[in-house]
């Protein structure tokens, strides 16, 4: 499955908030978080709702997910809790559609 090799991080930025990472085996950033977060707990549970340690407590059930074409014609998702708030987006863009819901689907989709 793809990645159940990826590897997490929660990480400090550089203004001292906390944010989330997932890298692919291949080092290639394929999910981070949108914004900061001045708790470290607010930062995991954004990435679990990604798909950290499996999404154990199951949240963002109702969100929305969009897909669409940017600016230059390629594909990108983005992640809206019930708010209307993203919660997610995609780190860069893909020419082919199908490349960017397999990324979608690969951060919870």
């Amino acid at each position: 499955m793809a990645g159940e090799d990826d590897k997490w991080e929660i990480y400090q930025d550089k203004r001292g908030e906390y944010r989330w990472r997932r890298k692919a085996s291949n080092g290639n950033i394929v999910g981070a978080s949108c914004e900061g977060y001045v708790k470290r707990a607010d930062a995991k549970a954004n990435a679990q709702r990604h798909g950290m340690e499996g999404n154990p407590k199951e949240l963002g059930g109702g969100d929305k997910w969009e897909v669409y074409e940017d600016k230059r014609g390629e594909w990108r998702w983005r992640r809206r809790a019930t708010n209307g708030e993203i919660t997610g987006a995609s780190s860069e863009s893909y020419k082919e559609k199908r490349d960017c819901m397999a990324n979608a689907r690969r951060n919870g989709k």
